[in-house]
């Protein structure tokens, strides 16, 4: 049986180990941390008994136009533990509340009964926001789109400032991580056609009803008998096999390496991989433990304020914030991106003034994906290398997507593949987009 060594344990070397696996190659995952996810896990509450509370790092969605991390999902058999809601709340400062919801038109008019009637927008808001997504639709094959960023493209589709904040800022700095005015227009238009504008199945937002760790735990991996997880196995080079620290050495037919682009070219330096301008873009994740409950909200995207996302992970009494492309908090201390946080959350849900707060965690993922530059997509490389028997995965690679979890999924799939034509088995993985 041919042999084939992962490194990384992230969604994308997970991925490329359960495609592998599932297609009969023998498969070893070898991850330096003791625990699998990479960006997308969880861990042990700091200040509680150990396994009395898990917290995920950062709160991680879907949307239902994820269609190969589903698929991932169902390898595993835990795509039963994301739950999907068609409804998303927009908040205001002061509390009033805005209701987005799919339904039954056929698209890409499925959220317009909804959307005609939020009050967070008025008649201007809706009509230039419409004119901006007519010409979105019209323009969605320009080549051109990787050279401009987004900021500069609305630039000319007459948007109120109202829209632009609450509604493409809002939507698309926590897609994409990246500011409208520092992202390629690129990735904007895609999440736009494939995750607002195909149909109301595949908007619906997945939110995982267990902690992330959970998805990847050891009963999911029973289902593939030929795939072993190594954690706590820091790989040293990669070429023609995998050397562990400490000297010992692992042959294989194929080697998928599945890292983060920072430690890539250090592993495989006689690829070499050229990442000069290549940045980061951080995500920040605060959780707030309260006394008693303070919403009965599963879920809100917060507008005008740094706060972005609002989780309600149990009871309402565990609130988790998300701010993507955090760098104003990157320099703060953790009291003070409490302190922030709390009196923002105050505007929105007036009970958090009459509540207690009993602990806070504050994360900070400072290289939580990489900033989606114009020009940069040309760069990301692909999966095979010169290297005939070294692969690449990862969400920084030529995945067809942003650097998001279903990119990663995808840049899993498309290795597996290319490990599968290079050994002559068969193997194809990769879902197609919808639409």
């Amino acid at each position: 049986m041919p042999s084939v060594c992962v490194v990384g344990g992230g969604l994308a070397g997970l991925a490329a180990a359960a495609a592998l696996g599932e297609a009969g190659l023998d498969v070893d995952v070898y991850e330096t941390r003791p625990f699998l996810g990479g960006r997308a896990t969880s861990y042990p509450a700091p200040g509680v008994a150990e396994h009395e509370e898990t917290i995920d790092n950062c709160q991680h969605i879907l949307l239902g136009c994820c269609v190969n991390l589903i698929d991932f999902y169902r390898r595993l058999g835990v795509e039963g533990k994301v739950r999907f809601w068609r409804e998303f709340t927009f908040l205001e400062p002061g509390g009033r509340a805005s209701k987005m919801r799919a339904t039954s038109l056929p698209a890409p008019l499925h959220f317009s009964g909804s959307f005609l009637t939020m009050p967070c927008f008025d008649w201007s808001d809706r009509l230039a926001i419409g004119r901006a997504m007519l010409n979105l639709m019209r323009e969605a094959g320009r080549r051109d789109l990787d050279s401009i960023t987004m900021a500069d493209w609305l630039a000319g589709q007459r948007q109120t400032p109202r829209a632009m904040e609450r509604f493409w800022r809002q939507v698309l700095v926590s897609a994409i991580n990246e500011e409208l005015d520092r992202m390629a227009a690129s990735h904007a238009f895609q999440v736009f056609r494939l995750g607002f504008l195909a149909g109301g199945k595949w908007s619906a937002m997945g939110v995982p009803a267990v902690p992330l760790a959970e998805l990847y735990g050891e009963a999911a991996w029973s289902r593939l008998p030929t795939v072993r997880i190594h954690t706590r196995a820091q790989v040293e080079s990669v070429q023609g096999g995998v050397t562990l620290a400490g000297g010992e050495r692992r042959e294989a037919d194929a080697v998928v390496l599945a890292v983060p682009w920072e430690r890539a070219a250090g592993l495989a330096p006689h690829l070499g991989l050229d990442f000069t301008g290549w940045e980061h873009s951080p995500i920040t994740g605060i959780h707030l433990w309260f006394d008693r409950a303070v919403t009965e909200l599963p879920h809100a995207t917060l507008l005008d304020r740094t706060m972005q996302w609002m989780f309600n992970k149990r009871d309402g009494r565990h609130i988790q914030l998300v701010v993507s492309a955090s760098r104003g908090l990157t320099g703060m201390g953790k009291n003070e991106v409490v302190e922030l946080a709390m009196r923002e959350l105050t505007e929105f849900l007036p009970e958090v003034a009459r509540a207690r707060l009993e602990r806070s965690h504050v994360v900070k993922e400072m290289r939580a994906t990489f900033s989606a530059k114009p020009g940069l997509e040309a760069r990301r490389p692909a999966a095979e290398t010169s290297d005939g028997r070294l692969f690449l995965a990862g969400d920084w690679t030529r995945s067809g997507w942003p650097a998001t979890m279903e990119g990663a999924v995808r840049s899993g799939y498309l290795a597996a593949e290319a490990v599968c034509r290079k050994l002559g088995r068969a193997g194809r993985f990769l879902k197609p987009d919808v639409g």
